[in-house]
């Protein structure tokens, strides 16, 4: 049975078991020390505080042996611990698991299903369906980033075609000043994944004309098909005589875009046209407990009508990637997954770094200890389908059903990278809290619990706290997401796009030359 969040603490109300393996219970609400609480019919006294969303012991733990939530191993005890006790950073340590044994197992086969649900989208030449009609403006580089925005502006105030989302910068710090290599090709895919997403209409690729990345690139490809070349437009601030004479060169071309942009129309597409991105930012405790869950049943939904998630973030299944490994649809793609984790670890290695730095001081006050516990909260996002394919950052998405992608923990990086690979839209679950959005990407906001519902009521678009709250169950939350990502795939907006949200940030993972 579940109860209001905000209620009084009661023995039979105050705590959440989630597994009986698990040594720890979660503080549903505020515990304060004496308050009594009862699970699977035992009564409990709690011994220190214990704020919301954080673990009290339910079994005694001696010192160095494991603590598990999920039924899964979250920890070691730093100190012997008592029924009653605050389980927490202070009395629980990170330790890397090794999950390098864990293979595929054996999967029922899931129907799919000839897409019964529908949305209205735009169809684009290569077969894809987009969600929203941008123009976008693009920077090459950081040396064309401020006339770039100085581009889109000029557009501000200007009506546009109903059909029209809008024209939008895409302005960072990179292009210049790096290896090339790596590097500069992983920048080089997720400009063109940019330029080339189902959602732009049109853009214009702008660079400074000296930069690493030269513009050459992008409009060289334009003749192989890659983008149509009636759809891209490429000029440098030094060819065109500066910052003025540059942003009335682009609006020229933009002009001839909006033309073209306007001429095109909804019309209604199949479910499984759609190209889910999952993230989290700013998790808590209750984040695996609610709005996870919901988005994995969500995503169930969605590959049953044949559409495509996408689960990211490599820092944030650490500790749980062993979950996803028995997913895969085969050897071959276990091994893809590894191989991303042990890149991953590698790349941190060169700067000193762990997979346990990830979790912030936000995740820590929101109940959630080391990354571990993090991961397998977060891993819930994707549901319960096999895992069909895995996909390096900003790689284009080739598959249907549950893929995974790797990118960083970072959430501006994540999105970057999942916009590259061509999703056309992004559910994004938050407990803390989240103001994120991408330029030309609806992304639904969804809270983990209903304090944060309710004190960023303008950011959030749904309330997974109703979980907790006992007004709804994981799987009525589930089909909320369902519908609600159909109706925005048909032009429904987001508080992030209401509130015009937009930021970009390529993953950069070379040195500064």
């Amino acid at each position: 049975m579940l109860y209001d969040i905000q209620a009084t603490p009661t023995a039979a109300n105050a705590v959440i078991l989630l597994n009986p393996r698990d040594a720890v219970a979660i503080a549903r609400m505020p515990l304060a020390p004496g308050q009594v609480f009862e699970v699977e019919s035992q009564t409990f006294t709690v011994n220190q505080s214990v704020p919301a969303g954080h673990k009290v012991a339910i079994r005694s733990v001696a010192a160095g042996e494991p603590v598990h939530r999920y039924g899964e191993v979250i920890g070691f005890a730093t100190a012997p611990i008592s029924p009653g006790d605050h389980v927490h950073t202070h009395n629980l340590a990170f330790s890397e698991i090794d999950c390098h044994n864990a293979r595929p197992e054996p999967m029922a086969s899931r129907s799919v299903l000839n897409s019964t649900e529908s949305f209205h989208g735009y169809l684009r030449k290569d077969g894809r369906i987009g969600t929203r009609n941008y123009i976008a403006v693009v920077a090459a580089s950081n040396c064309a980033a401020y006339t770039s925005d100085l581009i889109a502006q000029s557009f501000d105030k200007q009506s546009l075609p109903p059909n029209v989302d809008g024209i939008v910068a895409f302005p960072h710090g990179e292009g210049c000043g790096m290896a090339i290599g790596p590097d500069s090709q992983q920048l080089q895919r997720t400009l063109e994944g940019v330029l080339a997403h189902p959602n732009v209409s049109a853009a214009v690729i702008l660079g400074l004309g000296c930069e690493v990345n030269q513009i050459s690139h992008y409009l060289g490809r334009a003749e192989e098909g890659y983008i149509p070349p009636e759809g891209l437009a490429g000029l440098t601030l030094q060819e065109s005589g500066g910052t003025r004479s540059a942003v009335e060169a682009a609006r020229a071309h933009i002009k001839s875009f909006i033309d073209r942009a306007a001429s095109e129309r909804r019309t209604e597409q199949p479910a499984s046209a759609i190209t889910l991105g999952l993230n989290c930012g700013g998790s808590d405790s209750f984040s695996g407990i609610t709005a996870n869950p919901a988005l994995g049943y969500c995503c169930d939904l969605l590959v049953d009508q044949g559409a495509t998630v996408v689960l990211a973030e490599t820092t944030e299944i650490f500790g749980a990637e062993h979950l996803l490994l028995r997913r895969a649809r085969n050897e071959q793609v276990a091994a893809k997954l590894i191989g991303c984790v042990d890149g991953y670890k590698a790349y941190l290695r060169q700067f000193g770094g762990s997979f346990n730095d990830n979790p912030s001081p936000g995740n820590k006050e929101g109940g959630l200890t080391n990354i571990l516990e993090k991961s397998l909260g977060a891993v819930a996002k994707a549901g319960t389908t096999p895992l069909e394919d895995v996909f390096e950052y900003a790689e284009r998405i080739s598959s249907n059903g549950f893929v995974f992608m790797n990118t960083p923990g970072y959430d501006p990086a994540s999105l970057a990278g999942l916009a590259a690979g061509g999703v056309n839209l992004i559910a994004f679950t938050t407990g803390r809290g989240s103001a994120i959005g991408f330029p030309t990407i609806p992304v639904l906001k969804i809270a983990s619990n209903s304090n944060t519902y309710r004190r960023m009521r303008d950011n959030m678009d749904i309330n997974a706290g109703r979980i907790t709250d006992g007004e709804a169950t994981v799987e009525q939350v589930g089909r909320e997401m369902f519908e609600a990502l159909l109706r925005i795939a048909s032009g429904e907006r987001t508080c992030a796009e209401r509130l015009g949200h937009h930021e970009f940030v390529p993953w950069k993972i070379g040195p500064v030359l």
